[in-house]
């Protein structure tokens, strides 16, 4: 089996239009296959890539949430081999995050969308968050409130008030993700909404917005339009 690098030029079918767009010259399964090296038996790394790549859709969003145990479905897929393709995935996330956590100010849900969504889209169960803001709304700082199941977690209004008064925030937003994919509010989302809006307007903290995170790119608020 011949071991491929980056400057073998990869033999497979050439990239796609979306490759071309991201402005790459290699396919993502012909990128996979660098990091795995050679295949097995029967197939390429390539030609193996491109069989894990179609069993989750093409969508590197859902291979990202795949372990080790799935990957060894395939042959030619050992621990090793696997956790480099999981590791070089968690890397490209985190380069998201820091490329987005450099803005500014928050200034919609999509703004806060973005910067929540590498932290948040792989998750098999709910987490809460607490983003906190200065007058500027610029971001002070992310904090996690309390991890949950599958379809539900709890948050308790004085934990969120307490570490907005802790760093001394003026502006607030809520995030949790929906491991379901539904992007929309349930009844008890936008009960808590208002449990930490009346809450906060009694410490002068401003709540901008309750953002649900999904795989999709899709931003769902339980609030009307509250940036200032």
């Amino acid at each position: 089996m011949e071991k491929l690098n980056i400057n073998s030029g990869c033999r497979g079918p050439p990239a796609g239009k979306d490759d071309a767009e991201r402005g790459g010259t290699l396919s993502d399964a012909e990128l996979l296959a660098i990091l795995i090296g050679s295949g097995n038996t029967e197939e390429t790394a390539v030609t193996l890539m491109q069989r894990i790549l179609a069993a989750c859709g093409n969508d590197l969003n859902r291979l990202g949430k795949w372990e080790v145990r799935d990957f060894s479905r395939f042959k030619g897929m050992g621990p090793a081999k696997s956790i480099t393709v999981m590791a070089s995935l968690e890397l490209g996330k985190r380069r998201k995050l820091q490329e987005r956590s450099g803005r500014t100010a928050i200034r919609s849900s999509a703004d806060i969308y973005e910067l929540f969504h590498p932290l948040l889209c792989d998750l098999a169960t709910e987490e809460f968050w607490v983003l906190l803001m200065n007058h500027a709304a610029k971001v002070i700082d992310k904090v996690r409130i309390s991890r949950g199941g599958i379809d539900q977690t709890t948050a308790d209004v004085r934990s969120i008030l307490r570490e907005a008064l802790l760093q001394r925030a003026t502006q607030i937003a809520l995030i949790h993700n929906h491991p379901s994919g539904n992007p929309h509010p349930s009844n008890d989302d936008q009960r808590l909404t208002e449990l930490v809006r009346k809450a906060a307007q009694t410490m002068n903290i401003h709540l901008t917005d309750h953002v649900i995170v999904t795989d999709e790119a899709i931003t769902a608020s339980t609030t009307k339009d509250c940036y200032k």
